[in-house]
């Protein structure tokens, strides 16, 4: 209920995490970078996990809805939510746990790492429509939070080997962009699904508004552009 009635706090949090990552930035200027390798494994191990038990909590639902109650049911009902307990549960500390991710930020700002557009615009982005989805129990958002689950699983545990120093193929970096992109292409899809749905059914068989499917279009579409051009100069 706190968040429904305060979902607005989380613009706040981006106006200081903004001033705090571009300070850092300008405060490590002329000093020596952190190595921070052992906070960064911790860190890296635990978003590693949490993805990982969020992902087995939160797809076997919706592998069930699509089973016995089809596309329809998985974009526009939000069962899952309202419904299902365990995962309604794990829903809510999806949405909570965009705030301590912001923490991956202030890990590249200490270590004097490039500090790409699409890092800080992706986090910023996705806390912001992520609360602003809970306070709507936006019914298409299931498929968004089993998505991005399945690959910060993959992400995170590929940027906790790397900080071990494991060194995992190159190949694996390319695997982890496409599945990225992959999600991207699919959020669009969903959004274009749950548009003709409202547009046939109404907002009172189809429980997502109009201006969520506005912010959520173009917000995919938006990390396509960006994940695609990373690919493309990167690999």
């Amino acid at each position: 209920k706190w968040m429904v009635e305060n979902w607005t706090w989380v613009f706040y949090y981006c106006g200081i995490y903004m001033l705090v990552i571009f300070g850092g930035q300008h405060f490590m200027q002329n000093r020596p970078r952190f190595q921070l390798r052992g906070p960064l494994i911790i860190w890296n191990t635990m978003l590693a996990m949490f993805s990982i038990m969020g992902a087995f909590r939160t797809a076997p639902e919706l592998l069930h809805v699509l089973r016995h109650y089809g596309l329809f049911h998985s974009v526009c009902v939000p069962s899952y939510i309202e419904q299902d307990r365990v995962c309604g549960f794990w829903t809510w500390l999806f949405v909570l746990s965009k705030l301590p991710e912001l923490g991956d930020t202030i890990f590249i700002v200490l270590r004097k790492q490039p500090l790409i557009f699409l890092h800080w615009y992706h986090h910023i982005t996705v806390l912001i429509y992520s609360w602003f989805s809970y306070t709507e129990y936006t019914s298409s958002a299931r498929w968004f939070i089993v998505m991005n689950y399945c690959v910060h699983s993959v992400m995170y545990s590929y940027y906790a080997l790397k900080a071990a120093r494991f060194n995992p193929p190159r190949f694996i970096a390319m695997i982890i962009t496409s599945l990225q992109l992959t999600q991207m292409i699919v959020g669009c899809a969903i959004n274009v699904w749950a548009n003709g749905f409202l547009k046939t059914h109404g907002r009172q068989s189809c429980n997502i508004s109009q201006t969520n499917i506005n912010l959520s279009i173009a917000m995919y579409f938006s990390y396509f552009v960006l994940f695609a051009r990373f690919f493309y100069k990167t690999y």
